[in-house]
């Protein structure tokens, strides 16, 4: 798989936690739907094992995320 899609993997990741610690709830949740939905076009066309890992490691991260925005959108 083209490494280039990590790299904007985590770029996207990056951005959501930057909204998350500027309290921006929304925006994060928006990036959140994005990412994931990118991530999940990249498990369709997996096939190797290391690039399973990778999305597999993305996949728990944004789950965490996602636990996070859900505690941020509950104190504003």
């Amino acid at each position: 798989m083209d490494k280039s899609k990590f790299i904007e993997l985590k770029s996207g990741v990056q951005e959501i936690i930057d909204f998350i610690a500027s309290k921006n709830a929304k925006d994060a949740n928006n990036k959140l739907v994005d990412i994931s939905e990118e991530l999940d076009e990249m498990l369709d066309h997996a096939e190797e094992d290391e690039d399973l890992r990778e999305i597999s490691k993305y996949q728990v991260l944004l789950n965490q995320l996602q636990q996070r925005i859900v505690m941020l959108d509950g104190q504003i």
